[in-house]
This record gives structure tokens, sequence and C-alpha cells, in this order.
């Protein structure tokens, strides 16, 4: 059996070309975060830079899905900011970007409450950082770039080197199009207003309380960060136009190269599709700068992970201090019975509010037992019986 018939000059590496437009995915979940550093101005080789491509750029960044509520202040998370006068899509209620990140919120387990505290320091601001996992990517794709010109210098391809430049450039250009800045919500006012605690609801039934000042809790939770570009749409669109010709160009010369150079290219796609992929997998944490804010966890003597949801919000409401935001962000169900559970709720942690033991340094709930309650009230519920419908006198047995 002959798997190169003729020798190595009869292998053909036409489909090189299409190994540098795979791998869209993993370039799109870094490309925010890398479009913020300097790194990404860099001549580079990059998977897929077409994903890098976009007829439009998105306003702001990705919330989580959660329900974020005030405990004592009663507000929620504010959708529409100034996205709704420019007439785009409302996104559904959720934390923000950058506080989910801060919070790790993706470590909460199911029916899990954690405290925490966060402030702020001055500086430094909110950023990617220098030497994050995108950072050494570009510093990848760069050394690809190099040792990639290099071999086409040394074999005299002159096809080769035009796809090298062309393909290195197009990351170059699609990065001062793409850069933009991260813009927090700031408080202007200095009126005196409730205590600022956050409570945030996942989907799986977990909370964590948020303790911070009225500073704190306007940038990271109640309007949307802010994407502003340094280039505006019209640059925009005429620099992603340049940058589709000057991909159609690169991989037009990538293949007429010379079987050498694209057996280089094909390595180095492989191996940079590789590195995109893992560096998807990690924590999009490690890509930020957040040492601004200043986290905070505060423990209690009680477990943090609930058997129940009943359980988990209780703990919740004696860590906030109130039910107040039970109601406003529609938690718990809407009956005679849960009203009067949370009275009782509210009865209890106005009586016995969590005090913190000098001695372990633990924080203590109330004495109370949440599901007996519960049952103990449904107990007393009537629920409607259905009355049963009289037989029908032209209905008969089959």
């Amino acid at each position: 059996m002959q798997f190169l018939p003729g020798g190595y000059s009869n292998l053909q590496l036409d489909i090189v070309g299409f190994l540098a437009i795979l791998g869209e995915a993993s370039v799109e979940s870094s490309a925010r975060i890398s479009a913020l550093s300097k790194s990404f101005l860099l001549p580079r080789l990059i998977p897929a830079p077409q994903a890098l491509i976009r007829a439009s750029r998105p306003e702001r960044l990705e919330p989580a899905v959660a329900k974020v509520v005030g405990a004592y202040s009663g507000g929620q998370a504010d959708r529409k900011s100034s996205q709704q006068l420019r007439g785009l899509v409302l996104l559904p209620p959720g934390v923000n970007y950058i506080a989910h990140l801060l919070h790790n919120g993706d470590s909460l387990r199911r029916y899990s409450v954690r405290c925490e505290r966060i402030t702020k320091e001055e500086n430094p601001p909110v950023k990617a950082k220098p030497f994050g996992p995108t950072t050494l990517l570009a510093f990848l794709g760069c050394a690809m770039s190099c040792a990639l010109l290099a071999l086409s210098i040394h074999e005299g391809d002159g096809m080769a080197l035009l796809a090298t430049i062309f393909l290195s450039l197009l990351s170059t250009l699609v990065g001062i199009g793409s850069q933009w800045d991260l813009i927090l919500p700031q408080r202007k006012a200095t009126r005196r207003v409730p205590r600022s605690d956050v409570v945030i609801n996942y989907p799986n039934g977990a909370f964590l309380i948020v303790k911070c000042k009225e500073e704190v809790a306007r940038s990271l939770y109640w309007s949307p960060e802010e994407c502003r570009y340094r280039r505006s749409p019209r640059w925009y669109r005429l620099i992603s136009l340049l940058g589709t010709l000057i991909l159609m160009f690169g991989v037009i010369c990538l293949g007429n190269a010379g079987l050498n150079v694209q057996l280089g290219f094909a390595a180095s796609y492989i191996i940079l599709n590789a590195a995109y992929w893992i560096v998807a997998a990690l924590p999009q944490r490690w890509n930020w700068d957040l040492r601004c804010y200043k986290k905070e966890r505060e423990y209690y003597r009680d477990e943090e992970r609930s058997e129940t949801f009943t359980t988990a919000m209780w703990k919740a409401i004696a860590v906030s201090g109130t039910t107040k935001w039970i109601r406003l962000a529609g938690i718990a169900p809407v009956s005679p019975a849960w009203d009067k559970w949370l009275e009782k709720a509210a009865e209890v942690i106005e009586k016995e509010p969590c005090r913190k033991d000098d001695k372990t340094g633990l924080h203590i709930l109330p004495d109370w037992n949440p599901e007996e309650y519960l049952t103990f009230v449904m107990s007393q519920d009537e629920a409607p019986v259905e009355k049963e419908q009289p037989e029908s006198k032209g209905s008969m047995e089959v």
C-alpha cells in the first residue's frame, strides 16, 4: 500500500487555506477582551479571522441570567439605559458581566447562599490583564508570523511571503477597528439613599448577598456597562470591508504557495487552534484586571448550601436582614400561606438579627425552622375544592 505515489513532491495541500478559517467559536469567545488590550494590534496569525469581521459591534457586555434587586432600596437592574434610545433590542434582566466575573457566580452551587462585601479603590480601573491568556495568544501568533516570514524568504517563495503579510496584517487592521474602552456607570448625585445592599438570585436557586455602598452598586449592578469604541461605525464598516478583501487575497496567495511553506502554515494553524480552544476553556476572569474592587467574604456558622429552596431563601432573608426584596423580585409564590411565612420570617429577624461570634468570627443566623413553619401555614390554608360536575342526561356508557 502506497500513501504518497510519486513521493513527497506529490503531496497536495490545497486544502490548507481552509485551516486559516477554522476555529471561529474559540476566537469569538476571547475577541472582546482581546480588543481591550494593546496586544490586539500586533501583526500575527489568528485562526478564523473572519470571526472578528462583523457587520456591527455589540454595545455592551453580555450579562448572566439572574434576578438583581436592592435589599432595602427595592431597585432592580435597569436594562433600558441608552440602548432603548438607539432602537436596539433590550436584553433580559440579569447581573452585569463585570459583576458576575467579580463574584465568580458560576461557582455558586444549587440552593447555596453566599455573602460578600465589595469596596472600591480609586485606581487602577477595570481593564484587561497585561499578561493574561489572550495576551499570550497574541505573542504566540506573532511568533508564528515571524517564523513563516523567515521561511518564505528562505524558500524564495513570493506567494508565501504575500500570504504571510496579508494574513498577519489583517489582525492589526481588524484590531484598529475593534478597539474599545470599558465605561462603568458612575453615580453623580450626592443625596442620601437607603442601604445599597444587593441580592442576586440565580436560576439554580442560589443567592448572593452583596454589601456595598451606592457608588459600587451603581457601577456594578444597576446600569449596564458601555463599550465605547474608538472608531465610528462608518470607519469600522470601511475597515471591515478592507479586512475581508485582505483575507480573500491572503487565502488565494496561500493556496499558490510552495509545499514547504504550506506545511508551515498548516502546523501553525493547528497549534493556534489548539491554543485558542484551551484559552476559551479557561475562566474568563483570568483575562481581567479587577484589582480596583476589593472582595471580602463573610462566613456563617450554617453551611453555605441548603437542601431546599425554602431554606436557601430563609438564609438569604436572614443575611440581608429584610424580606422586602422577596415580593419585589417575584421570588416567593403568591398565596396567603406564603404571605404568613414572610410575615413570620420578618418577625424572627427583627427580634433576633444575625450576630457575629467574637471568638470564631462566624455570623450566626436566627434559630428558626422555615420548612416546619411553611408546612404548618400550608396545612392551615384552605385550598378551594373542585365540585363534582353532574353527569349530562344525554350521556351514556360505551
